[in-house]
C-alpha cells in the first residue's frame, strides 16, 4: 500500500463515520411515532393557511360541524383550528395540494392520524378531497361526496377508525 493510499484509508473512514452520524438524526426526524396509527380522524373543514415547508406541507384548517353549516368553535367562540401534515412541498404540488390551489376559505376532506399528545393536529392518511369553490358536502358527508370535488393523491378516502 503506498502512502497516498494509507492517507486516504483514515479520513474515509472518518468521513464515513460523520455521514452516519448525520444520517441517524435525518432517519429519526422521519419517525411518525407521535402519531396514533391506531386512530384515523377523517375531517371536512376550511382552510385557515398552508405553511409550504419543503420537508412536510401542513394545512391549517377549522372543521366543519357534522350540518356543514359553520366551523366548530372553542368555549371562548374562537374556530378550533387543527393542522394535517402531509409530504414535502414539491411531493403535495405533484397532486395537486400548494399555497396558490388551497388558499384560505377552501373546504375539503382528509384522514388523519392524530397525535398521541392529544394536540389538534395528525399526520395526512389516504387521499384528500377538494370541494368546489363555496359548496360544502351535505351534513355528515365529507367533499368526496360533493359533485365536481377534486381528488388529490391515490386510492379513497380514509375511513375513521377509533
Amino acid at each position: 500500500m503506498n502512502t497516498l493510499s494509507r492517507m486516504r484509508s483514515p479520513v474515509l473512514l472518518a468521513a464515513l463515520a460523520v455521514l452516519s452520524a448525520a444520517v441517524s438524526p435525518v432517519i429519526a426526524h422521519h419517525s411518525f411515532s407521535i402519531y396514533n396509527a391506531e386512530v384515523t380522524k377523517v375531517y371536512t373543514g376550511v382552510v385557515t393557511r398552508v405553511n409550504p415547508d419543503a420537508n412536510h406541507l401542513q394545512i391549517f384548517f377549522a372543521p366543519m360541524n357534522a350540518e356543514r353549516k359553520n366551523v366548530e368553535r372553542g368555549p371562548d367562540g374562537k374556530p378550533l383550528i387543527w393542522a394535517v401534515e402531509m409530504t414535502g412541498s414539491a411531493a403535495a404540488a405533484a397532486q395537486g395540494i400548494s399555497v396558490n390551489s388551497f388558499p384560505p376559505g377552501t373546504i375539503f376532506s382528509v384522514g388523519m392520524h392524530p397525535l398521541r399528545s392529544g394536540e389538534q393536529a395528525g399526520s395526512r392518511e389516504g387521499n384528500l378531497y377538494k370541494c368546489p369553490a363555496k359548496t360544502p358536502p351535505a351534513a355528515g358527508k365529507h367533499c368526496d361526496s360533493v359533485d365536481g370535488s377534486t381528488k388529490h393523491g391515490e386510492g379513497a378516502l380514509a375511513i375513521p377508525k377509533d
